[in-house]
């Protein structure tokens, strides 16, 4: 299910700056999850698997099933949510996998997102946004009066969101050394300007769900675009200090002040 794939000058570069030992590979399907026997297929390429798992109690009684299966024993690669590209540490060395989709995605896009994923590799940060939360994934689910699926996507927006926080100034200093790659960045942000400032009201008139405007405000982050309130609380150094529990106080605030009625505005 899985080759090896080649990368551009540029790209590999930016491999060999942030995570050097990594593979890039080809999988021959889309997927969300990578079925499991699928996934163990992963050991003919790579040196070893590491899965992990986590603490049921970690979940509320009626997080989604994915999730549950995500935490358990199961070898889970790929979760709802992630891109073209996805990255993880249960192998050895870590891999970074194209899905068979990549194949439509522009070429500069694309390389963009395989150098996001080395870089994000380099922050030594978690892959995926329960181990990010980790115990406190309970408090943000308690905060949000949302159903399960919706929670999940608020939580991987917030993810996404923390994640941006420390990759943006290595994309923005990508202008003279990387500059295929940084007019990829810079494209794909000015591809969300549009939407941002009228997300509020889109949200207070129901053309949008709050979880989608989450979602789309979160990506924006790594791009270093000005957020509309309430999001904008999000873009401030204590995210990346505090992670989990500022994640979880935003999204308190936040939905406090929409059973108000005030959408437009969270006082951080």
């Amino acid at each position: 299910m899985f080759e090896s794939r080649d990368l551009a000058e540029d790209v590999a570069a930016v491999r060999n700056e942030h995570a050097p030992d990594s593979l890039v590979l080809s999988a021959d399907a889309d997927f969300e999850t990578i079925p499991p026997a699928a996934a163990e297929d992963l050991g003919l390429v790579t040196d070893s698997l590491d899965p992990k798992s986590y603490p049921a109690d970690w979940l509320p009684d009626d997080a989604p099933a994915l999730l549950v299966r995500y935490a358990g024993r199961d070898f889970t690669i790929g979760m709802p949510g992630d891109g073209t590209v996805v990255w993880t540490r249960q192998t050895v060395p870590p891999a970074v996998i194209a899905k068979k989709r990549a194949e439509g995605t522009p070429t500069d896009f694309l390389d963009f997102l395989f150098a996001e994923a080395f870089v994000q590799i380099g922050t030594d940060a978690p892959e995926h946004f329960l181990p990010f939360f980790g115990e406190h994934y309970r408090e943000l689910d308690a905060a949000v009066p949302l159903p399960p699926n919706d929670v999940y996507q608020i939580a991987a927006a917030l993810y996404e969101a923390w994640l941006g926080l420390q990759t943006r100034d290595t994309f923005a200093s990508w202008e003279e050394n990387h500059p295929r790659l940084h007019g990829a960045w810079v494209d794909a942000g000015e591809r969300l300007t549009g939407r941002l400032d009228t997300l509020p009201r889109a949200v207070a008139r129901g053309g949008t769900s709050f979880p989608e405007a989450t979602e789309y405000a979160c990506s924006a982050v790594k791009h270093g675009l000005d957020l509309p309130a309430p999001f904008a609380a999000l873009d401030t150094a204590a995210y990346v200090e505090y992670g989990p529990t500022y994640g979880v106080r935003w999204a308190k605030k936040t939905f406090e002040r929409l059973d108000e009625g005030d959408g437009e505005t969270v006082e951080e």
